[in-house]
């Protein structure tokens, strides 16, 4: 876990501005946007000691131990959703999840259900511009509408294929991928579902 993503998950958790926080640890609230925003990426031996007993943590273990990834807002199973990109949470990854792969997305629909993606799970994306034949993938439709589908190349069409028969599958030549255009921004490496 980084220090970055430390203070923005437990700022959040505990109700904390970056005053009271600055305010306990004895920091300018400069310095503690400073650690959230990833701008100081190291923290003292002693500010890590009082930054644990503000979060009630031991920011060291979190620091060496722990892996997070953010979720970065909605993508749409489906079509017609335009792109939204912020934080909206953390969730807790293993290290080799968080070495393969860059964000979460929260899917919004059900055309992707045949591949088990269902509304409201959570997307786990690798951050890429390509993929394979067959992969499942995040693709941005002229630059704000985003969609989670399975990608097929074939005959030098781009089709985006979803995996209920309700939705139909929607097909794109060179011509329509350079001018719309279609762009493949992340490859969907697992589903996580929430009971």
């Amino acid at each position: 876990m980084t220090l970055q993503e430390l203070v923005a998950i437990f700022r959040e958790r505990n109700g904390l501005s970056l005053e009271e926080v600055g305010d306990a640890v004895g920091v300018s609230k400069s310095t503690v946007s400073r650690w959230e925003s990833g701008a100081i990426k190291k923290i003292s031996k002693e500010n890590q000691q009082r930054l644990s007993e503000v979060f009630s943590i031991d920011v060291g273990e979190y620091l060496d131990y722990y892996f997070f990834k953010p979720v970065l807002g909605v993508v749409k199973a489906g079509y017609d959703l335009l792109a939204d990109q912020h934080i909206e949470a953390y969730e807790q990854v293993s290290k080799q999840d968080y070495d393969r792969g860059d964000y979460f997305l929260r899917v919004k629909g059900d055309s992707m259900i045949g591949s088990r993606i269902y509304d409201g799970d959570l997307i786990f994306v690798k951050r890429v511009t390509d993929v394979e034949s067959g992969d499942i993938a995040v693709v941005l439709i002229n630059g704000d509408e985003a969609t989670v589908k399975k990608v097929v190349k074939k005959d030098n069409l781009l089709i985006l294929e979803a995996s209920n028969p309700d939705y139909e599958t929607r097909y794109y030549n060179a011509k329509d991928v350079a001018m719309i255009p279609i762009q493949i921004i992340g490859k969907v490496l697992n589903v996580r579902v929430t009971f």
